[in-house]
């Protein structure tokens, strides 16, 4: 089993981006025994805030296995952001194009490597009003039925209260300090559906047994019980009398009494961004 080095560029990255993580935050972590020593692996997590991708990698990247993000190609195109995620190795999402399937190819071939995979599966931050998972894309489902790597859920709390997503005013609260908490959890047992033909039913089956894993890791970090219903964002160009146009709307997916919501006549979609800086 291989394991990728850190390299010098994520350890410059390291250097600039953890001095203020630590001075700004308090830390609580746990599950960094679920993070694989070595070989190639997927990590999905949930996303709540643009700071996530700093709090999760200042994570992984204590436990000597750094990550690689999907995002989206904007940050990739200009500036210090974008010249640091190119060195670290970030993998560019070319949302609505034909180059979209060249990140999952990207994807596996990092893990083929020996590298961790993040996956932010609901292809952008929450839009859920408590701030619980919403509805899955199925692009990490892919990827993970076609490796068959390991897949740790990992749920995030705490940068949401520090940079809360979609605020209007106030889109910075450091004071008083946050704690950013992360949890990763055992990988997924998916060996079930391995032999299977990955159809879109199966990949959204998969994508809900994911979304299921990552929902309970929240669960624990926040103290809540999971919801009964996941909520399912749906964009819309509509627009309110006397208002600007909606960004977008949704509706609480029925589970029938766990967090699987049940959308097997959704069409497939690959894909994940996120919206934060790397470090």
């Amino acid at each position: 089993m291989s394991r990728h080095r850190i390299g010098f560029w994520y350890r410059f990255a390291a250097v600039i981006a953890k001095p203020p993580l630590l001075l700004l935050f308090r830390r609580e972590w746990s599950g960094m025994e679920h993070i694989p020593r070595d070989g190639g692996f997927i990590a999905v997590v949930n996303h709540n805030s643009y700071l996530d991708p700093l709090s999760y990698a200042h994570f992984q990247y204590n436990t000597g296995r750094v990550p690689r993000f999907l995002a989206k190609v904007g940050l990739f195109k200009g500036g210090f952001v974008g010249f640091m995620m190119r060195k670290t190795g970030q993998i560019p999402v070319y949302r609505e194009s034909a180059d979209a399937i060249g990140a999952f190819r990207a994807a596996v071939q990092a893990i083929g490597k020996g590298e961790c995979v993040v996956f932010y599966p609901e292809g952008t931050l929450t839009r859920d009003p408590e701030q619980w998972p919403m509805v899955g894309k199925t692009g990490a489902a892919r990827v993970a039925l076609l490796t068959r790597a390991p897949v740790v859920p990992v749920a995030q709390w705490g940068a949401n209260e520090a940079v809360p997503p979609y605020a209007k005013t106030k889109r910075i609260r450091l004071f008083p300090r946050k704690t950013l908490k992360v949890q990763a959890g055992p990988p997924v047992d998916l060996s079930a559906y391995y032999d299977r033909e990955p159809t879109a039913e199966v990949l959204r089956e998969v994508t809900e047994v994911l979304m299921d894993a990552i929902t309970e890791q929240l669960a624990e970090v926040r103290g809540e019980p999971v919801p009964a219903e996941r909520f399912q964002y749906r964009r819309t160009r509509t627009r309110p009398e006397g208002g600007p146009a909606d960004p977008g709307a949704g509706n609480h997916a029925g589970n029938g009494g766990n967090t699987t919501a049940h959308n097997a006549g959704a069409k497939a979609e690959n894909g994940a961004e996120t919206k934060g800086e790397n470090a």
